[in-house]
């Protein structure tokens, strides 16, 4: 393909319609519980090479022509937006409006027995001062905070004895917060002030056998203990436990839950949340004592599946799927109402102040739902703007790789 065929096939995508998915796209886009059907999970590899080559890409808003071939590759860099439409995984900086693609992990199975595996992420960090990403050290786990200069890591054989805060400039952990009980999973508040970490009483990232068949699965019982709200300058906080629930129909006496599902700090910041895939309303909030609590009114139309949450106001919350007015597209709730309107996207990812988000979501004419890139979209637009190539293969396959996001 040559200059003008490349330039003329990504202006046109950025122009159209997006186009029916194959059958069945909504249940897979959306999380299921483990029991209805597990995946299996791929070894991951590096991405094929992108196409290099520098062309002039119009400007998002102007009929000015911003001629960049930072890096050798396609760029759309216009006011505070950095695409790279060439590179997948990204190779430099992705960001829109502040919202930064912080890094992205690849995963594979790691066989540790006959009988037991653990999903294993390998970690891409963005350095801040080369606007590049690089393969970071040997983390089963990386939240970033706010502002893009720290983020929160935990070392491989989970569940953990120690937090890291690693300086993502330097790549080096410049502080160590030590705990009493096993930590597996960790989230920032939205000031980046508080870390809620998610305890476990084994790996939430094992993998077993499945019965009858050579695949692997998540385990029938959770083995979640509660949480940790710490302050990050002090590293102080007290750990809460959270008793799992038995399922009634099970009578194995497996939970509701999955083996990873990890708590989170409500937009209040006076209570922490999780998925509860099982449950009426498919989510469940407690106060820092464990007391479980009414769902805030704020947050009725949180969806623990869907990862942009609430718009940086509070007035607009990311919801699921929708696939009416295009095939590939996604809710968007008024956080007070529930009214719902329609926006590109397979997947809503991560907000880009109040009208705009980033998803993933498929290409023109393209008929595979897993064949997807980053995208933002503008919330009564019907305009997509790419900022990645796209992954290839189905979920779980070689070489996917899934986004890290940090808010401005």
């Amino acid at each position: 393909m040559n200059v003008d065929e490349l330039l003329r096939d990504a202006l046109r995508e950025q122009a159209a319609e997006q186009t029916p998915a194959t059958a069945g796209f909504a249940d897979r886009v959306l999380a299921v519980r483990r029991r209805r059907g597990n995946r299996r999970l791929a070894a991951a590899a590096a991405a094929t090479a992108a196409v290099v080559v520098a062309v002039a890409v119009p400007l998002l808003d102007s009929g000015k022509q911003d001629v960049r071939p930072s890096g050798g590759g396609i760029v759309v860099e216009k006011k505070d937006v950095k695409a790279h439409p060439d590179q997948s995984p990204p190779r430099e900086e992705i960001s829109a409006g502040g919202t930064t693609l912080a890094g992205y992990s690849l995963a594979e199975t790691v066989e540790k027995s006959a009988d037991t595996a653990v999903y294993q992420r390998t970690y891409h960090l963005l350095n801040p001062k080369t606007g590049k990403y690089a393969k970071a050290a040997d983390w089963s786990w990386v939240a970033v905070a706010p502002g893009m200069k720290t983020a929160a890591v935990l070392e491989q054989d989970l569940p953990a004895s120690r937090i890291g805060l690693l300086d993502l400039t330097t790549g080096k952990v410049e502080r160590w917060i030590p705990v009493d009980h096993g930590v597996g999973g960790l989230a920032f508040s939205r000031d980046g002030r508080k870390l809620v970490a998610t305890t476990y009483g084994k790996n939430p990232d094992l993998r077993v056998r499945t019965e009858g068949s050579d695949d692997w699965g998540q385990e029938w019982t959770s083995s979640r203990t509660g949480f940790y709200v710490l302050d990050v300058a002090s590293g102080k906080g007290a750990w809460t436990e959270v008793k799992l629930a038995s399922d009634p129909d099970d009578p194995m006496g497996g939970t509701f839950l999955n083996t990873r599902q990890d708590f989170a700090l409500a937009t209040d910041g006076r209570h922490v949340w999780s998925g509860n895939p099982m449950g009426d309303i498919g989510k469940q909030f407690y106060d820092f004592t464990g007391k479980e609590v009414p769902v805030p009114a704020g947050d009725k139309y949180l969806s623990w599946s869907v990862d942009a949450g609430r718009s940086p106001s509070g007035k607009l919350v990311a919801g699921d799927f929708a696939g009416k007015k295009w095939k590939t597209s996604s809710y968007v709730l008024d956080a007070a109402t529930g009214a719902k309107t329609e926006v590109h996207g397979q997947q809503l990812l991560a907000w880009v102040g109040d009208k705009q988000l980033i998803a993933w979501d498929i290409g023109k004419d393209d008929k595979n739902e897993f064949h997807n890139r980053l995208v933002l979209v503008t919330v009564g637009s019907d305009k997509t703007v790419p900022l990645t190539g796209f992954r290839e293969g189905n979920d779980g396959a070689a070489g996917r790789w899934d986004p890290l996001f940090a808010q401005p």
